[in-house]
């Protein structure tokens, strides 16, 4: 359960949204919307009300000469009640 969600993601727009009580949190490729709100729940002892998921595309980059890709895989963004936090540490 605990390998679902790899880590939150602490970007400008995603610390505008937690203002709303939405967190946005990488996910691995097979992860459904069930899945993750019980990962949630066993991780942070909140209850989502709803999980939006999203594909996060590829970027092309060439460094150094080199071109390549970066990034790329899929975010949740996870919906709390209004007294709900989740807090990172």
């Amino acid at each position: 359960m605990t390998n679902i969600i790899k880590n939150p993601r602490i970007t400008e727009k995603a610390s505008f949204a937690q203002e709303q009580n939405i967190y946005t949190f990488d996910i691995s490729s097979g992860a459904n919307k069930t899945e993750i709100k019980k990962a949630i729940f066993l991780l942070y002892k909140v209850k989502p009300l709803k999980v939006n998921v999203l594909r996060v595309p590829k970027k092309k980059i060439i460094s150094r000469g080199k071109e390549g890709t970066r990034g790329g895989g899929r975010k949740a963004l996870v919906y709390l009640k209004k007294g709900d936090k989740i807090e990172f540490v």
